[in-house]
């Protein structure tokens, strides 16, 4: 009997690598996930579909932008993208798709996803989309040294507004502030014009127009999810924010 137990315990233990390396996939397509956060929140936001996507096989990295210059942070991506072992889709929210824009212009970079960003234009720069087609709320206010945050009395309300009430009141007061200087810079390539792009349009959103994203999305001939969810619905609904990345990911090589 001792015996016995002794061969299948030895049996579990020589199995257990097996069973663990047939229970991770392997994505068909791009399987590197580089992921830009927008202004006024940070990486953390993206757990979730982080962890969707791991789980599918995919490797995932998630930049923190310091948003005090755009070409700082365009730097900060293409060092990421170098980073990775194969080919990547560069993924940005919000501010950050002004950032994946330009750092996209990689032969590595397969695809772009915009989840409610901007995607801007040669020439064009965030403030100058946003003023075109205003939010439905105007809650961006500045500081005396040239920087940006989000009124905290309504985040929750126009920036979060599908999330807890005790998780935005949170997040509005850890805010990342960003800088005149990033917003206000404009884009010398856009790399749409020549990769695939996927964008998420979010139709409850009072932080960026859903107008704005509905027309840049178009222009750039993206392909459209819409999504009713506030600004962060990679927060709120991670699971469809997610799909729209493996759709992506799985459409080009």
């Amino acid at each position: 009997m001792r015996t016995l137990l002794s061969l299948a315990i030895v049996l579990m233990a020589s199995a257990g690598p097996a069973l663990a390396a047939a229970a991770t996939p392997t994505p068909s397509g791009v399987k590197n996930i580089v992921i830009v956060p927008g202004a006024f929140v940070d990486g953390s936001g993206w757990r979730v579909v982080h962890d969707i996507l791991i789980h599918k096989g995919y490797s995932v990295t998630v930049a923190q932008p310091r948003i005090d210059t755009l070409a700082n942070d365009i730097e900060q991506t293409r060092d990421l993208i170098r980073r990775q072992d194969g080919p990547v889709v560069l993924v940005g929210h919000s501010y950050g798709g002004a950032v994946i824009t330009q750092a996209g212009n990689r032969d590595k970079v397969k695809a772009l996803v915009y989840v409610a960003a901007v995607e801007p234009d040669v020439g064009e720069s965030l403030s100058q989309l946003v003023g075109s087609m205003p939010a439905p709320s105007n809650d961006i206010v500045p500081t005396r040294d040239g920087h940006l945050y989000f009124d905290t009395t309504k985040f929750g309300t126009d920036f979060a507004g599908d999330l807890s009430k005790n998780r935005t009141d949170f997040m509005a007061v850890s805010q990342v502030a960003a800088s005149t200087a990033a917003f206000n810079a404009t884009m010398a390539v856009a790399a749409w014009h020549s990769k695939p792009s996927w964008a998420v349009v979010t139709t409850d959103d009072h932080a960026l127009s859903p107008d704005l994203q509905r027309w840049m999305y178009q222009r750039a001939g993206s392909r459209v999810t819409e999504i009713k969810a506030s600004h962060v619905v990679y927060i709120s609904q991670p699971e469809a924010v997610a799909k729209v990345i493996e759709d992506a990911a799985t459409s080009v090589h």
